[in-house]
């Protein structure tokens, strides 16, 4: 792509921030050119929106139904996934597994649920209810 092609139409989803892209110059050399986004971009990020919207709700109509945990519901409102989860919170992704399960997630220790609670930059009392 050339300096001149970088999308500069803007996205509403990037909320003026400026996006790192790479491009060539006349001379041919490959140079950073910052970019405003486009509409592909704002097409793409909405849809992924639209999707963690939808596993969030249906984390919470099966919360709601007993089958799992607020954790998983907390999960998908903070736009993470078990991998991402698991990376910042340091437990093993079938240890995440686990503490979704109603049951167990009631017996875990205060220690657990406050490393979560900081994960998702909420209160213990918010991780174990949904809003």
């Amino acid at each position: 792509m050339d300096v001149n092609d970088v999308p500069q139409e803007g996205n509403r989803t990037m909320g003026g921030h400026l996006r790192a892209m790479y491009a060539r110059d006349a001379e041919g050399r490959i140079v950073m050119v910052q970019s405003r986004g486009g509409e592909v971009d704002e097409a793409v990020t909405l849809q992924a929106l639209d999707l963690i919207h939808e596993m969030t709700e249906a984390a919470r109509a099966r919360v709601a139904a007993g089958e799992t945990s607020p954790l998983e519901y907390w999960m998908y409102a903070q736009r993470l996934d078990l991998p991402q989860l698991a990376q910042v919170s340091g437990f093993w992704q079938w240890r995440i597994r686990r503490h979704f399960k109603p049951q167990r997630f009631a017996r875990l220790p205060l220690d657990i649920l406050q490393r979560y609670a900081d994960v998702m930059g909420i209160s213990v009392e918010q991780l174990k209810q949904l809003p």
